[in-house]
């Protein structure tokens, strides 16, 4: 649930506001199963919002509920099970991926640090993980400049998934 939130960019100034306020009094509330989009022009504030659930930015004024019990406003408050719960799949794929690691890296890190995974059983969820966004065992050796902006998107999602989140943004 969000409730009455402003946030923006920029200096904060004297009255507690950014300089420039991207979100100006928002309030939604999404149940569990629920899924909701929104839309708007470039600039609106779709990713900001995002930005603000998942902790990235911190809000100008108002608050963030999860569960009916509110979140911290940043992620470094945020415990690993707060973490987990809520996964944000970012919306420029390349960006977003280590080109450096393979997807068999990306992927191991959240079954790692939330479900304390490894060896085979690790193995196992990585190509499970793999098949759930429909890409073939084979990519988990390669490289993300080795994959499509769709493939890449996809393993941003398999990354999400790997939480077993209750939230995906």
């Amino acid at each position: 649930e969000i409730r009455h939130l402003v946030a923006g960019y920029g200096a904060i100034g004297k009255d507690g506001q950014p300089a420039a306020r991207v979100l100006d009094d928002v309030s939604l509330k999404l149940n569990r199963g629920q899924a909701v989009g929104v839309i708007g022009e470039s600039g609106s504030g779709k990713t900001t919002l995002a930005r603000v659930v998942a902790g990235l930015v911190a809000p100008a004024a108002g608050q963030v509920l999860f569960g009916g019990k509110p979140l911290p406003t940043l992620v470094a408050q945020r415990t690993l099970d707060d973490l987990r719960r809520i996964q944000i799949v970012f919306q420029m794929a390349d960006t977003a991926l280590n080109p450096a690691h393979t997807i068999a890296d990306i992927l191991a890190r959240p079954l790692q640090l939330y479900r304390g995974l490894k060896g085979d059983a690790l193995q196992r969820r990585i190509l499970q993980l793999l098949d759930l966004v429909q890409l073939p065992a084979s990519s988990a050796s390669r490289l993300p400049a080795g994959l499509s902006g769709g493939q890449k998107q996809r393993v941003n999602l398999a990354r999400a998934l790997a939480a077993e989140p209750d939230l995906i943004l």
